[in-house]
């Protein structure tokens, strides 16, 4: 792993998923929120440069919390690159014991833009619950398009690890089963464009009720602070993002 200090997520253009803001402009190590309500200090945070293979060993390091299966969840607003998080770590558990995990998009399991969290008992009826037994599961997965879930089930076997991607897939209710929570954030401006180049402008009335709800969701939650991996979804390091990863705690 590599030390460098830095000042959390930074900016840098690329094509992912949803977007939301939470972070404005002026000084960044600057917070106006002290409870006097005067100008707090903040210490930059360190950015630490780590390998996706290295975080996939902790992971099997790591005890299984679900059954026999390592759950690591990866949350964080929508356009940080959870997805793209959720497929480095895939690619690098595939090359070690157990092969490649399955991933779960919590995006195929939502009935639609108002189930933004009230999915939640469809994935733990479907998937998490069977695992809790060591039985596979299945889900079906929602079409975007036709605005229905498609007939065709979409297995979950029993494997040694499984990743849950999106908006609140660490949330509370499951921290006691996770082996690993990973938060994924990236600056405001990024997250929309990255939303907007992805799903096109005509989405926007959602994208700003979606915005609102998740934000309200990782403030109640306290998602971030429970966090094991805060990771910068947007660095502008030079590093070969395939491989390798900037994390801020």
């Amino acid at each position: 792993m590599h030390e460098l200090v830095g000042r959390g997520p930074l900016d840098r253009r690329g094509p992912q998923r949803r977007g939301t803001g939470t972070r404005g402009g002026g000084d960044e190590n600057i917070d106006a929120g002290g409870p006097t309500g005067r100008a707090v200090a903040q210490v930059a945070p360190v950015a630490v440069v780590e390998a996706y293979a290295e975080v996939a060993r902790r992971v099997l390091a790591g005890p299984a919390r679900l059954g026999r299966t390592r759950l690591v969840a990866v949350d964080g607003p929508s356009g940080a690159g959870k997805s793209r998080f959720a497929a480095h770590l895939a690619d690098a558990l595939a090359a070690l014991p157990g092969g490649r995990p399955p991933v779960v998009h919590t995006d195929d399991l939502l009935d639609g833009w108002d189930d933004q969290l009230t999915f939640w008992p469809r994935l733990d009826d479907e998937v998490l619950a069977r695992l809790r037994r060591g039985e596979p599961g299945a889900y079906r997965r929602y079409s975007w398009v036709r605005r229905c879930f498609l007939p065709r089930p979409v297995p979950v076997p029993v494997t040694p690890v499984l990743i849950v991607e999106g908006v609140s897939a660490a949330r509370a209710v499951v921290r006691p089963e996770l082996t690993l929570a990973v938060f994924v954030t990236a600056p405001a401006p990024l997250r929309l464009a990255r939303a907007v180049e992805r799903d096109g402008p005509e989405i926007m009335p959602e994208l700003r009720r979606w915005h609102a709800g998740e934000r309200a969701h990782f403030a109640a939650d306290d998602t971030a602070a429970h966090a094991d991996l805060l990771v910068d979804g947007a660095p502008v390091l030079p590093l070969d993002t395939a491989r390798y990863l900037v994390r801020v705690r």
